[in-house]
């Protein structure tokens, strides 16, 4: 079969769920993940002459698109910030806005600092934050915590594959035990988070792929204490953010000036609601006062 056939089977069957935009990128995702060509190779060579197993390939990469599952869960893997991810159920597909938060942070800080820094990221997931900022800030120290054991074990894999060293912790930041399981000598200089913060009355404005496929646990919060995540990480930060020291949050849009109120009460100052590149609020940056 040639590549263009497979193509069109793609467009058949998928462009009025994705629209023919969306569906020619998934198709070459889809060929570069598995045959190692991409859209410039098949315009060389229009008349390319798939082997019967890459065909089946192809074909269940379809037959799964058409069912709505992601095609980052499909491949087994996804970009974030100029690295590879590997990405399963377990753990959420990191956003083009949470790109955004790692960048905040290393606009404020100089990669070539030899003063040494230590950072924690809670609610990892996958590692994309954490690993990233690893990546890009060698002097640092990382740590990295979740409630998930699957979660960990994906982000353990995703140290590994991106030739980083981090320190993870499984624990529930919503437990006052979470204040133990850290090492109590650990004091951070920033504190990161992409909490859950989904509320379950916003469900019917999130397409399938996601509600089917992406765990709740990292996504909902209840209706009735939307911004529980936000408090208690305020809490741990009060007690292990040094001085001085920053924590970048990623919130719900339509809560920020709520979050906010939350960082402004008290301990923190200098608190910034930043926007993303949509123009929502989507950031809470604030820094840790000498009080307490």
């Amino acid at each position: 079969m040639k590549i263009s056939d497979v193509k069109f089977r793609f467009h058949n069957d998928l462009d009025p769920v994705y629209g023919k935009d969306e569906v020619a990128s998934l198709f070459y995702l889809a060929t570069e993940r598995y045959l190692n060509k991409g859209r410039v190779d098949f315009a060389l060579e229009p008349n390319y002459f798939l082997k019967e197993p890459d065909v089946r390939i192809l074909l269940d990469v379809l037959l799964q698109l058409k069912k709505q599952k992601p095609i980052q869960y499909i491949l087994g893997q996804t970009e974030f910030f100029g690295l590879t991810f590997k990405v399963n159920q377990h753990v959420l597909v990191p956003r083009p806005e949470t790109e955004e938060l790692v960048a905040l942070i290393l606009k404020d800080i100089n990669p070539k600092t030899e003063e040494p820094i230590k950072i924690l990221d809670v609610g990892t997931g996958s590692g994309c934050i954490a690993i990233s900022l690893a990546k890009y800030l060698p002097n640092a120290k990382l740590y990295a915590l979740d409630i998930s054991k699957a979660a960990l074990e994906m982000a353990q894999q995703n140290t590994k594959l991106n030739n980083v060293d981090i320190t993870f912790i499984e624990a529930d930041i919503l437990n006052s035990t979470c204040h133990y399981e850290v090492a109590s000598e650990y004091k951070f200089d920033i504190i990161v988070s992409n909490p859950p913060y989904v509320r379950h009355l916003e469900m019917q404005e999130m397409k399938p792929n996601v509600l089917d496929n992406e765990p709740h646990l990292a996504l909902f919060v209840t209706d009735s204490d939307p911004l529980l995540f936000y408090k208690n990480i305020k809490e741990f930060a009060i007690k292990r953010l040094l001085p001085n020291g920053k924590i970048y949050l990623e919130i719900n849009q339509y809560l920020g000036k709520e979050t906010m109120n939350i960082f402004q009460q008290n301990y923190f100052e200098e608190v910034n609601l930043l926007q993303d590149f949509n123009g929502n609020d989507r950031f809470i940056v604030a820094k840790r006062n000498g009080m307490g």
